[in-house]
């Protein structure tokens, strides 16, 4: 069987821990066999990252800028414990959000459902799909420790050198303090990401933040998301028969929880990584849910939006069998050849980008699965079966 070929390579991020296994496996189990693979490989490894001074991932980043696909594993933000761990010379930043503001790029998440796995909210039939504003907020956070007696302070310099000073708190025990910031520009990237895939999807947007108690911050968000609205896109809204509207998000929970799905929810940066979690909770397992950061110059970075699955790293160590659910993973490979061929033109790539994920899916739902889909699946047939088991069921599909 000839392989099918690929015109441009696809940028490879490889990860961590458990991920870095799995990724290993979905490679020589379900795509070497059937592509002719070329990707450009950057090792974003946690061990790799020390030994560069994290410029692999800024180059991994500005690649994907020039090849305009990239596919990405799990990788660690390291805390305290890593740091001992790794025996790392500082606590490296986020991968993901150094990737997000090279880029300046949006995420989308979707949870991908299989026959017989039910959602834990039984009126959630339709998918939720989180948009996560992919730059600034904690992300980029600049904290610090602070003695008793100190007063810390929010000072903006203008180019004039004219000073603004705000009094942020006066401490009279030992605290702390964190200053966060974000950009017009940033915002208005996210806002028209987020209404032309609402468009795409034919699904309506609902954007919350906390405007009431942060007047200027996320007051900011709302304004912006309401101007580009009003000029660029109610129209076209109302002619595809969809529609926008902004909450507090403590009323968008709630909605949320009450709704049926079906519908894209724009959030910003931490509530964005804390709400797609829950959603892809709720709709069976953090294994199942599709990440693809979007960037407004054409680039697409796909990844699982789960971690490093350190728990199942740690018992593999010992030698036990792989069982972590490998299906996101796969999704994010699927996703970025798709888009690959989509791009270059090569239909061959992208039917079997389509045919994996349908195998995938399949085997599921014919009753081969890991521990965290048996536990929800309502199949009679069913069984656990470890990771390497349930790639292979995939590659004899295919």
């Amino acid at each position: 069987m000839s392989k099918i070929q690929m015109k441009t390579p696809i940028v490879e991020m490889d990860g961590d821990e458990m991920t870095r296994i799995i990724w290993k496996m979905i490679k020589d189990t379900v795509l070497s066999p059937f592509i002719d693979l070329k990707t450009e490989y950057y090792d974003l490894g946690l061990e790799n990252r020390e030994k560069t001074g994290d410029q692999v991932t800024i180059d991994s980043a500005e690649a994907t800028k020039r090849l305009g696909v990239a596919v990405k594993c799990a990788t660690i933000t390291p805390n305290a414990q890593r740091v001992d761990e790794y025996h790392l010379t500082k606590m490296w930043p986020s991968p993901n959000a150094t990737i997000r503001a090279i880029l300046d790029g949006t995420v989308f998440r979707r949870p991908i459902i299989v026959d017989g796995v039910s959602p834990y909210i039984p009126t959630w039939r339709k998918p939720i799909t989180i948009a996560r504003h992919a730059y600034g907020d904690i992300y980029k956070s600049v904290e610090t420790k602070v003695p008793a007696g100190a007063k810390a302070e929010l000072v903006v310099t203008a180019p004039d050198g004219s000073e603004t000073r705000q009094t942020v708190f006066q401490f009279k025990g030992d605290g702390i303090a964190m200053g966060m910031h974000n950009t017009d520009a940033s915002i208005r990237s996210f806002a028209r990401s987020c209404f032309n895939y609402a468009l795409d999807l034919h699904e309506d947007l609902w954007f919350g933040a906390k405007d009431t108690i942060s007047k200027t911050y996320d007051h900011r968000f709302k304004d912006i998301f309401a101007e580009i609205y009003e000029a660029e896109y109610k129209e076209r809204f109302e002619k595809a028969g969809i529609e926008y509207f902004y909450t507090l998000i403590d009323d968008a929970v709630a909605r949320v929880v009450r709704s049926e799905g079906g519908f894209l929810w724009a959030c910003k940066n931490y509530d964005g990584d804390v709400m797609s979690d829950m959603v892809a909770t709720v709709f069976g397992s953090l294994s199942m849910m599709t990440s693809v950061l979007a960037s407004p110059s054409g680039a697409y970075e796909y990844e699982a939006a789960h971690g490093t699955v350190t728990r199942h790293y740690y018992r593999y160590l010992k030698g036990e069998a792989a069982v972590a659910n490998p299906v996101a993973t796969l999704f994010a490979w699927s996703g970025a050849l798709r888009k690959r061929g989509e791009l270059d033109e090569t239909p061959d790539l992208v039917d079997f980008a389509n045919r994996m994920e349908k195998a995938a899916l399949d085997v599921i739902a014919d009753g081969q699965m890991t521990k965290d889909l048996y536990l929800l699946s309502t199949n009679e047939n069913k069984q656990i079966v470890d990771t390497q088991t349930y790639l292979s069921a995939i590659a004899a599909r295919l």
